[in-house]
This record gives structure tokens, sequence and C-alpha cells, in this order.
């Protein structure tokens, strides 16, 4: 993957995605696999809903039979890109917050995508798997930790699969990592650094206009990790977190808000209303977890200061590190000049994971480098088969547990909390199951 390439160069669809991934249907199972139709629901059909969509279009034997978006017009164009692919356009629910139920009463949905605003990932989640709909629901799954626990219990009474759609738990280097990782050139696992560092105060917060989104009010009201499942994504499977160890305990420290009231002075002048506003959030979020096993992870979360994107990967063990800004890696009897950096390109292209294999270059001219695609053909192959999902409703809500637990540490002025057990000790004895080679 182009370290080169902006956060803002993979969002969405780009226009030789068909092209490029037109002979990749392979990826998503066998033939036979991929000939059964897998027919999807998808509520939120705005920015990122959109681009969820347009990939689903992109793979085999995908039919949506209906969306649903409270602003009638997201969801007219997003009937109108169905229709476009050559399906039949879709029903819309478009009536009020509730009308979504109703798509989840149609016998003609397999599976539903969730892309709403973040207080409704839960709630629509919870309500899909009791409706007996296979869940991709975008991140974070949850925002408080009943809502984790909500998530997992309805799992359990249901045994309807639930799968956060944490893409950069797919990406291309972090596959290879992790390959890596499992064949022993690291050695044991000790720490990893990660972090979701990208600008979005005029973009996801608000618009450039300067009128707030819907992100806005969670930067008034509340003081914690807000985003934190991109850069865990890869880190769960580096670290067997539910698959022999667990997170045990959780310290978190912010900031202060400096960075929303300095843009808005900048750009709009020191009176403009968004200017004056007082946010809670920090403006940097330094998050350090202790696992069970003795390992440590340092998260951090940083939306609202002037920087281009990166999610400053690093994971180290006792034979060597890999770090993704440098797009290096050090392997002791392994990497030619003791203790300098060698490039991270001849690693890629050995510990290259098969699921991207059958892919190829071509595999990143769809959103997010490929990712998108590679995390829907696997969301839907486990639909077709009636499989559990790659990510389960257990890591989904391990990796939304952290906007909680931060915003709790937070408050008792950085002082450890503990980190729930989702698994009720199936931890110990769970062997890794996330992307296990075949």
């Amino acid at each position: 993957m182009d370290k080169k390439l902006e956060r803002r160069e993979f969002l969405g669809v780009t226009a030789g995605a068909a092209l490029g991934l037109a002979a990749a249907g392979a990826l998503a199972g066998s033939a036979k696999a991929d000939d059964k139709p897998v027919r999807v629901g998808v509520i939120g059909t705005g920015r990122r809903g959109t681009s969820l969509l347009s990939t689903l279009l992109l793979l085999k034997g995908v039919q949506i039979p209906a969306i649903c978006d409270i602003n009638p017009d997201a969801a007219k164009a997003a009937q109108a890109l169905v229709a476009k692919s050559g399906q039949k356009e879709p029903q819309a629910y478009t009536r009020d917050e509730a009308v979504y139920k109703e798509l989840l009463a149609r016998s003609d949905i397999d599976a539903i995508i969730i892309a709403t605003p973040w207080n409704w990932h839960t709630p629509m989640a919870v309500d899909g798997m009791k409706a007996g709909k296979y869940v991709g629901v975008e991140v974070p799954a949850a925002l408080t930790l009943d809502g984790c626990w909500d998530l997992v219990h309805t799992y359990e009474k249901t045994k309807v699969p639930c799968m956060m759609l944490e893409n950069w738990s797919f990406r291309r280097d972090n596959l290879a990592v992790l390959t890596m990782i499992r064949k022993g050139l690291l050695g044991e696992m000790v720490h990893c650094h990660c972090a979701h560092s990208h600008d979005c105060i005029d973009h996801w917060f608000f618009d450039t206009d300067g009128s707030r989104r819907w992100g806005a009010d969670f930067l008034i009201k509340r003081n914690c990790d807000q985003y934190p499942t991109h850069s865990q994504g890869p880190v769960l499977s580096w670290l067997d977190i539910n698959c022999g160890d667990a997170y045990a305990t959780l310290t978190s420290t912010a900031s202060a808000s400096r960075g929303i009231n300095a843009y808005f002075a900048r750009k709009f002048g020191p009176d403009h209303p968004n200017a004056k506003q007082t946010y809670k959030q920090g403006d940097i979020v330094t998050s350090v977890i202790r696992t069970h096993q003795g390992k440590t992870i340092v998260i951090n979360y940083d939306m609202q200061l002037p920087r281009p994107y990166d999610n400053r990967w690093s994971v180290q063990g006792t034979l060597g590190i890999y770090n993704e800004q440098r797009n290096t890696v050090y392997v002791t009897g392994r990497t030619p000049k003791y203790h300098e950096w060698e490039s991270f390109d001849p690693y890629q292209k050995e510990f290259d994971h098969p699921w991207w294999k059958e892919m190829q270059a071509s595999a990143e001219a769809a959103g997010h480098g490929g990712t998108d695609y590679l995390e829907l053909s696997l969301f839907l192959k486990a639909v077709r088969e009636k499989t559990q999902t790659p990510i389960d409703v257990y890591d989904s809500a391990t990796m939304s547990s952290v906007v909680a637990l931060s915003e709790a540490s937070i408050a008792k002025n950085s002082a450890p909390v503990k980190c729930p057990d989702f698994t009720k000790g199936a931890w110990k004895t769970q062997k890794p199951k996330f992307a296990v080679a075949t």
C-alpha cells in the first residue's frame, strides 16, 4: 500500500474499481458459494454508506432489495446508484428514525450494513441480530460498556453474527505483518503503538462552511478516545487479543482542547460561534493498555489538530520490530546491518497474505486501498455459508470499549480502569482465528 496516499484519496470507490476488481470474485470463496446471491439492506446512505454501497455493487451475487436513510435525497441517490448498476431499484425507507425496523422485518434480506451516526450503531445492530440478519456495523460498534455488552449478549442469545467493519484489520501491509508474527520472525510479542491521526475538523465534525455535522456534538459533550478502532484493528490479531491474551487495565490522559477553537478563529474569525464554543474533547488522548500476559499497547487519538493522516503502527517483539511510519523492519539474524532499519517492501512481497494474493495490485483501486472490497467479500462469504464473520462480536466489543474506558479513566484523573472480559474467560483457551491461512 502506498504510504504516501492521503486518507481522503482512499475515501469512496474510484471509477476504475470495477475494471480493477472484476476478476477478484474468487476471493469470496468457491465458485459454488459465489453463485448464491446475498440480499443486503443498507441502513444509512450518507458519505460512508454510499461508499460501502458502491463496493457492494462491485461484488458478485449481491442484491440490494432495500435501503434506509431519513434524508430522502440521500436515499434517492442510493436508489439511483443501485438502479444504474443494473439491479431493480430498491425500496427506500425514509419516514423517521424508527423506520429501519420495517427494513429489518423484510423476508428478502439476509444481511444488513449499518453506516449511520455513531449513536445508532448499537441499537440497530442489536435489532438486526434479533431479526435474524447478519450484521455489518460501522465503527465504533458501541459507545458505552453497556452497549458493548448488549451486542455480546444479543449474539449469545440469537447466535446471529455481528461484525464491526474495521477495515484496517484487512490492510495488505497489516496482514503481511501478521503473517510474519505468526511465523515467528519478530519473536514473542511485547508492545504495540497505534493511533488514529487524522485532521477531521473541516470535513467530518464540521463542514467546510463552518456548519456543524452530527459528529460535532460528541466533541462538545465527551472527553475520550472517540474513534479507537482504526488504531486497534490490526493490533488485536498481532497480539492474540481474545485468543490467548486479553485486555486487563487501561489508563487514558487527555490534553487541553485548543485545536477546534483555533481552527475556527483562524478561518472564520474569533467571533464565530464555533470559535467561542466550549469543547469537552481534548485534542490528544493517549491511552495505555496492559494485557493479562504483560503486553502493552499505546493508543493515540489525534483528530483535531492540523496534520497529515497516519496510523503510526509499530509492533515490537523479542526478535525485532515493524514500523509503519518508516515502512521498515528490523529482524534479528536477518536484517543485513546490525541495529539499522531495512525496507519493509521485500517482506510485504514474501509474506503477502493469501487473502491478498488473489487481488494483486488491482485491488488497491477500490475504497480504502482495497480493504473495503476484501472486508465485504469475506463478510458476504460468511453470510452465504452461514459461518462466523472474520471479526466476531467479541473483538468488535473489545475494540469499541476503549471509547468508554478512556472516558472513565480521564474523568478519574487518568486512574487505571479495569477492562471487561467480553469472552468470559474463553480467551484463555481460544486459538487465533482471524486471517488464519489455509
